[in-house]
């Protein structure tokens, strides 16, 4: 009996103990609570069952780890070689003056103090040369200094400021077009070391005589499609003894020779640049005249002048009649036939104002009555030349028809006119 007393007096105790346990620990938390809400009323707040409209919304936290993280190279490897080139410095010289690499050029590369380096490469098809260490590297486009610098950057991954010097070797074959007052237009290879625009008119035949070589113009298309443009003056060199533009043509020029206006001939000397190596060569004449029975053509070189011409005709002093000589000149300008009337003997005796230079496709006609006959068939030739063409066509059909101007007794009048002064 008394231990069954014992054990309740020992159960309502421990039930004391835990019920103040309890109350202590509540209290505690009460005031914990009311701490929390007092310093922290957001975070009281936001166990409040509010409505959404008028709950704040905390700031959101981007992450600092970067979107593209840049990977660090290993210790032994090396970055890639820049597709790209330095950019030409702002005081370099023009882009004409700046040679640009191409298929089938020859460079020589010499890396100072690393001998195995250097090395000497030709453009491929592709645009591209083999160097050491580096392996394949387009150079398509590229001035030598360029080239020079892609190299530089790339050996100096291997070895101490390198210092590289490249040369261009040999270069690759010129084609370059020739349009307007020459001989030839097309499409002509240019020989040489460096071509130059003097070797290109060599090349078409020469100028003609209405070239007008104060303003020849040099087309070239850039890498990038880019066309750029230059005015080369060849006539001022020859007129003051001076030395020709140099100017190295590269494959794909367009060279135009420009006409020479009408009226801006007053400072032009045509005979100086007939009598020049950028002319053409050699010029055309006809000669009509009863001696002969007919036409003849002579050759005489560029600049030649109307005694050169009668020198070369050899005409029978007994016979021909040379104080009326006609020299027939197609005009471009106005599409006809322009006659000037020459003295033979005065030019034979030294008077300048006789001794005419001549161009190409001229008619040189010797007799009087043949003169009167050709100058009357151009006067009723109603249709105006198109060309020198229709101009030349019109004296082979007059050949033609030469048993009428040539026939026995048609140079009676002028082997019997006296030969007055």
């Amino acid at each position: 009996m008394s231990q069954a007393c014992f054990r309740i007096r020992q159960f309502r105790a421990f039930t004391l103990t835990g019920l103040y346990s309890v109350a202590t620990t509540a209290s505690f938390t009460a005031l914990l609570w009311a701490a929390n809400a007092r310093f922290l009323p957001e975070a009281a707040i936001g166990q409040t069952n509010q409505p959404a409209s008028d709950r704040q919304t905390l700031p959101t936290v981007v992450p600092t780890v970067p979107v593209n993280p840049v990977v660090q190279p290993l210790p032994n490897s090396f970055p890639p070689l820049s597709n790209t080139f330095p950019a030409t410095p702002p005081n370099a010289r023009t882009q004409f003056d700046l040679y640009r690499l191409g298929p089938g050029d020859g460079i020589a590369v010499n890396v100072n103090r690393f001998p195995d380096l250097s090395f000497t490469a030709n453009v491929n098809p592709e645009g591209n040369i083999t160097a050491p260490l580096l392996g394949t590297i387009s150079v398509r486009g590229l001035t030598l200094e360029e080239v020079q610098e892609r190299l530089r950057v790339g050996f100096n991954r291997y070895v101490i400021d390198p210092m590289v010097v490249v040369t261009l070797g040999n270069q690759r074959p010129v084609q370059v077009t020739i349009l307007g007052e020459v001989t030839k237009p097309g499409f002509y290879p240019v020989a040489g070391a460096q071509p130059r625009i003097s070797n290109a008119l060599l090349a078409a035949g020469g100028a003609t005589n209405r070239a007008d070589l104060r303003e020849v113009q040099v087309r070239r298309t850039l890498i990038d499609g880019t066309v750029i443009e230059q005015r080369v003056d060849l006539f001022t060199p020859i007129a003051n003894g001076g030395q020709l533009p140099d100017l190295r043509l590269e494959d794909g020029d367009a060279i135009v020779i420009p006409r020479l206006d009408v009226g801006e001939d007053k400072d032009y000397d045509r005979s100086l640049v007939a009598r020049s190596t950028l002319a053409k060569q050699q010029i055309t004449v006809r000669v009509l005249s009863y001696a002969g029975n007919g036409i003849g053509n002579i050759n005489l070189p560029n600049g030649s002048t109307f005694l050169d011409a009668l020198t070369a005709i050899s005409p029978n002093l007994q016979n021909a009649r040379l104080k009326k000589i006609a020299l027939i000149r197609f005009d471009q300008e106005q599409g006809k036939a322009i006659a000037k009337e020459l003295n033979g003997k005065k030019a034979l005796m030294g008077d300048v104002s006789q001794n005419v230079p001549l161009q190409d496709n001229d008619v040189i006609i010797v007799g009087r009555n043949l003169v009167a006959r050709i100058t009357y068939a151009l006067n009723t030739f109603t249709q105006p030349f198109r060309d020198v063409l229709g101009f030349l066509l019109f004296f082979s059909e007059i050949s033609d028809s030469a048993s009428d101007l040539f026939g026995p007794g048609s140079n009676d009048d002028d082997n019997n006119d006296d030969d007055d002064d």
